[in-house]
């Protein structure tokens, strides 16, 4: 069997950092984990290729060779999943498809001929039974969440590792928290299934044996989902093996805002090697916090927490939201007071959007005030709701919000009071790769010459260099990162 697996390309977003990886001549940021999984969960002996669309063009030539074609896709990549549906259709190839965008609305998918839902190492294999019997169903979806003790090896040598700019690896799936607006509950649980400590470094051995040296990204929704497992046995291995190995890779990973009570588990996290946590915030209004179902960042000094993180030697970035039933007026100038105060430089806001699955999917549409599908992109101006606020007002202080936090001024501001508190990790290897050289050079000549806000770059540079020099890197780092969110966001 010939087996073509394609990673439908994804719309420019905030996340894509499409601009910046220019400067260290990357592709893509991060790989396509979930087809990686899948294909090492099918036969040994089938022939597999993987399509990457966001590196390379899905050609005829590709869906002419293969057997079957499978498709992995989440919500923000639903138009190029149309068109590599017409591609199958039109060379007559059977399809098969999963992932969250599959899995949260199977009924809009009938042209697909085989859709396997859910967590793949449950109904997969049900899938490979009934095609090796010839009598394969269109749907396969379970209620069960798999034991992820049955998770295999992804199958990186599928890729060329030289066009990512951070390979992916996932520890655990499920969070025990059900925030409104996020749909992880329903899609994986709110109990916290991990792999074993001798999984992780399986696939870690897997990625350095293959010769990558880097950024890694735990995939995690939660990785603190469970403190004792990460205590006790995942980080105390990692700690040995990162040493072992000299610290060949960095890790990146999403955690809940309860890590910064934890200064245990946040300082075996920066001994493992791990350099950044992503942290939904949401807003700093307590009334949008409660009606969303955010407890656990109701009643604490949220900037204080944040600053915990980045003194022990975390970069925190951050997820906020506008649109909630119960944001003021204020809420825009209360995001930008919030951001420029926490340092929070990677700062994603987004407009609320209803994701099938979630309970505020189900809650508009009793109320009668859904419009439209998620497009998937919380910063492309669209909302597929009826929100409370003007959407007038709502979408005019969105703007100025993203004016106010990604303009040159208080971007390079943000940043600098950011190196201020961050305490780099003792360990932390200083050499730079060559494309990390380029990066610099190139952000000299981008930055620094053609385009505005050269001033402000300048400053960035030699304030880093004669305060904290060992910062230099992540101050050209995080200022190549304001070009991008600059062109995401079309901000001068």
């Amino acid at each position: 069997m010939k087996i073509l697996l394609v990673n439908p390309q994804c719309a420019d977003t905030f996340w894509s950092f499409k601009y910046a990886l220019r400067f260290i001549s990357r592709k893509v940021a991060n790989p396509p984990l979930g087809l990686l999984t899948v294909s090492a969960l099918l036969p040994g002996d089938w022939e597999k290729r993987v399509v990457d669309m966001n590196d390379i063009s899905l050609r005829e030539e590709d869906v002419g060779w293969a057997d079957l074609v499978f498709i992995g896709a989440m919500d923000i990549q639903r138009h190029s999943v149309k068109h590599v549906i017409r591609m199958c259709q039109k060379l007559n190839k059977n399809m098969v498809a999963g992932g969250p965008l599959f899995t949260s609305e199977p009924e809009e998918w009938d042209m697909i001929d085989f859709l396997v839902l859910n967590e793949a190492e449950i109904t997969l294999p049900w899938f490979l039974n009934d095609w090796e019997q010839g009598n394969p169903k269109h749907l396969y979806q379970t209620d069960e969440f798999s034991s992820l003790a049955l998770s295999p090896v992804p199958d990186y040598y599928l890729l060329n590792l030289k066009k990512y700019a951070t390979l992916s690896l996932q520890y655990s799936r499920g969070c025990p928290f059900d925030c409104e607006f996020c749909d992880i509950t329903a899609l994986f649980g709110r109990k916290v299934r991990t792999k074993t400590a001798k999984q992780v470094v399986a696939e870690l051995e897997s990625l350095y044996s293959l010769g990558y040296r880097g950024n890694i990204f735990f995939v995690d929704d939660n990785f603190i989902g469970n403190k004792v497992k990460l205590k006790k046995e995942l980080l105390p291995k990692l700690i040995r093996w990162m040493k072992m190995r000299n610290h060949p890779f960095r890790f990146i990973t999403e955690a809940s805002i309860n890590l910064a009570d934890d200064a245990e588990l946040m300082t075996l996290m920066v001994r493992a090697g791990f350099v950044s946590v992503f942290v939904g915030i949401e807003t700093p209004e307590e009334a949008s916090l409660a009606g969303c179902n955010k407890v656990q960042n109701t009643q604490r000094n949220l900037v204080d927490d944040i600053r915990r993180m980045q003194h022990i030697g975390l970069q925190v970035s951050g997820g906020f939201i506008v649109g909630f039933d119960d944001d003021s007026p204020s809420v825009f100038q209360r995001q930008i007071d919030f951001i420029q105060r926490s340092g929070i430089v990677t700062a994603m806001v987004g407009l609320l959007n209803a994701q099938k699955k979630t309970r505020l999917y189900q809650r508009l549409e009793r109320e009668q005030r859904l419009l439209d599908t998620s497009s998937g992109n919380n910063t492309d101006f669209s909302m597929n709701f009826i929100p409370r606020m003007n959407r007038d007002k709502l979408l005019s202080g969105y703007r100025y919000l993203l004016s106010e936090i990604y303009s040159c001024r208080p971007y390079y501001k943000r940043v600098q009071h950011f190196l201020k508190n961050y305490r780099l990790p003792g360990f932390n290897n200083r050499q730079l790769p060559l494309s990390h050289l380029w990066a610099l050079i190139r952000s000299i000549f981008v930055l620094g010459v053609w385009k505005r806000g050269q001033l402000y770059y300048w400053h960035l540079f030699f304030w880093t260099l004669f305060h904290c020099p060992y910062n230099f890197p992540e101050a050209i780092t995080l200022a190549i990162y304001g070009y991008h969110f600059r062109k995401i966001y079309s901000i001068a």
